[in-house]
C-alpha cells in the first residue's frame, strides 16, 4: 500500500463522480473480505487505510478475560494491564497486529476487485438515483437509445430512461438519436438501478412547458391553476394572474399566437384552449366549456356518493352540440379539469321537464286512483301529455310508462270516454287507437 493507491482511488472518484471516501471504505471491507480467505480472520478484525499514506493497518478486537481459551479473540488481564493500565475483566480492547495481512493470493485479489467494483457501481447507482429522485415533476432532455417493444429507451446524462408506450403521444414515431424532451414521472430503485419513467402525456408535462416557454409564469406573474389532456388532440389550461394589468390569456397566447404555437407543436399540434381560472366554481366550469356559451351553472351543494362535486349546467338549443363537443370532448376536459361531474341540457329540454301538465289531462284522469303528480310526469316524459296523446298511443305504450303500468286500460277509458264527453258537446273529434291495439268495451 502507497501513494500509488492514493492517486488510483482519487483518478476513480474523479472519472465516476463518486467521493473517495466511499472507495476507500470499499477497499478496506474487499480486503478484509480477502484476509478472511487466506488467514481466516473473525469478525473481530478492522483494517484501515491511512488516507495519506496508502499504509494498511489491521486492528484486532479481544475481551480481556482471566483465562485466555481464544488467544484470537480474548486477551488475559494481565496482558491488558500492560497496555492500558486501567484495564478491566469484560472490556474489550483494540489492539494493532504487527503484520497486516498483504499476501491473499490471486483469488483473494480478485475478490477485492469485484467488491471495489461491485461498490463503485452501488455508489454510482445511489448517485443517479439521487440525481433524478429531486426531479421528478419536471422536464428533461434525453436522446434515444433504442427501441424495445414500443418503449423507448432514452439516455438522459449517465442514465437511462424509460418513456413506455403508454406515456408516448399518440402517433408519435422514434428513432435512434432523436433528441426528446419529457415529464420525469417516477423515480423508484430496482435491483438492476434506479428506473426512472417518463411521460409526454401527463398534464403536468402540459404545465411544465407553459413555465419553460412563458416568462411571465416563470417569474410568477401569471399562475397554471390547472390543466387537463387528451394527448395530441386537445388540451385545456387555466390560468390566473396575480396583477391586475396583466392579461393571462394573452401572455400565454403570445403575439400572433407565437408562444402557444411553440407548446402546440411540441405536443404534436395539439389544439390549446387557455382559460380564466375563477375562485367561483359556477364561474370555473361555464369557462371551462369555452367556447360555448352557457345559459346558467348550478353547483350542488353536497358532494356526489364518490365525494365529486357536481355542476348542472344550462345551455341554448344551438349550443348544445358545442359545449359537448366532438364525441364529448369538450366536456370531458371540462371535468377534469374542474374536477367536477358535469350535467349538460338544453334550454328546451329543461322547459319541457318542468312544463306542468294540462289541466285537460288532469281533468280526464281525475277520476282514476293511483294517479299522482308523478305518473302524470312520466306520461309528458314519454310524450303522452295531452288526452290525445294517450287515447293513440293504446294500452300497450301505456303499460310501458312508469306509475301507469296495471292502470293502462282503467288510464285508456278514462281518457276516451272524456274525449267523448267532449265530442258530445261537439268540442272534439276522438283520435283513433294506434295500430295493433284491442278496443275497449
Amino acid at each position: 500500500m502507497n501513494r500509488e493507491l492514493i492517486n488510483v482511488i482519487e483518478q476513480m472518484g474523479r472519472e465516476k463522480g463518486i467521493d473517495k471516501e466511499i472507495l476507500f471504505e470499499a477497499l478496506e471491507s474487499a480486503l478484509l473480505s480477502a484476509s478472511k480467505k487466506t488467514l481466516g480472520t473473525g469478525d473481530n478484525v478492522r483494517l484501515e487505510i491511512d488516507r495519506r499514506t496508502g499504509h494498511l493497518r489491521a486492528y484486532v478486537r479481544k475481551t480481556v478475560v482471566e483465562e485466555v481459551t481464544d488467544p484470537r479473540s480474548e486477551l488475559s488481564l494481565a496482558e491488558a494491564k500492560a497496555l492500558n493500565p486501567e484495564a478491566e475483566l469484560g472490556v474489550e480492547l483494540e489492539l494493532e497486529q504487527e503484520r497486516p495481512p498483504h499476501d491473499f493470493g490471486r483469488i483473494a485479489a480478485q475478490t477485492a476487485r469485484q467488491i471495489i467494483m461491485q461498490k463503485v457501481r452501488d455508489a454510482e447507482r445511489e448517485g443517479i438515483y439521487s440525481e433524478f429522485a429531486g426531479r421528478e415533476g419536471q422536464i428533461v432532455r434525453g436522446v434515444v437509445h433504442r427501441v424495445e417493444k414500443r418503449n423507448v429507451i432514452l439516455e438522459i446524462g449517465k442514465a437511462e430512461a424509460i418513456l413506455p408506450e403508454r406515456e408516448q403521444i399518440p402517433g408519435e414515431r422514434y428513432n435512434a438519436g432523436d433528441r426528446v424532451r419529457a415529464f420525469v414521472l417516477e423515480v423508484r430503485r430496482s435491483t438492476k438501478g434506479p428506473q426512472i419513467t417518463l411521460s409526454r402525456t401527463h398534464p403536468g408535462y402540459l404545465t411544465r412547458l407553459f413555465e419553460t416557454e412563458i416568462p411571465e409564469i416563470q417569474e410568477g406573474i401569471v399562475l397554471v391553476k390547472a390543466a387537463a389532456r387528451e394527448p395530441g388532440e386537445r388540451a385545456k389550461v387555466a390560468v390566473a394572474s396575480t396583477k391586475r394589468d396583466v392579461d393571462p390569456i394573452g401572455a400565454c397566447v403570445g403575439l400572433r399566437g407565437t408562444r402557444i404555437q411553440v407548446i402546440s407543436r411540441e405536443l404534436r399540434g395539439e389544439k390549446i384552449d387557455i382559460i380564466e381560472w375563477s375562485s367561483d366554481p359556477a364561474t370555473f366550469v361555464a369557462r371551462a366549456l369555452s367556447p360555448a356559451k352557457v345559459s346558467s351553472v348550478t353547483i350542488a351543494e353536497e358532494p356526489g356518493a364518490a365525494g365529486q362535486r357536481s355542476a348542472l349546467v344550462i345551455v341554448p338549443d344551438n349550443q348544445l352540440s358545442l359545449t359537448i363537443g366532438k364525441k364529448g370532448q369538450n366536456a370531458r376536459l371540462a371535468a377534469k379539469l374542474t374536477g367536477m361531474r358535469i350535467d349538460i341540457k338544453s334550454e328546451s329540454e329543461v322547459e319541457a321537464e318542468h312544463e306542468e301538465p294540462g289541466e285537460e289531462l288532469v281533468d280526464a284522469l281525475a277520476g282514476v286512483d293511483g294517479i299522482t303528480g308523478e305518473t302524470l310526469a312520466s306520461l309528458r316524459e314519454a310524450g303522452l301529455g295531452s288526452v290525445e296523446a294517450i287515447v293513440a298511443a293504446g294500452v300497450e305504450r301505456l303499460h310501458e310508462v312508469p306509475g301507469v303500468g296495471e292502470r293502462a286500460e282503467t288510464v285508456l277509458r278514462a281518457a276516451r270516454e272524456w274525449l267523448a264527453a267532449r265530442e258530445a258537446r261537439g268540442e272534439v273529434e276522438v283520435p283513433d287507437a294506434g295500430s295493433g291495439e284491442t278496443p275497449l268495451t
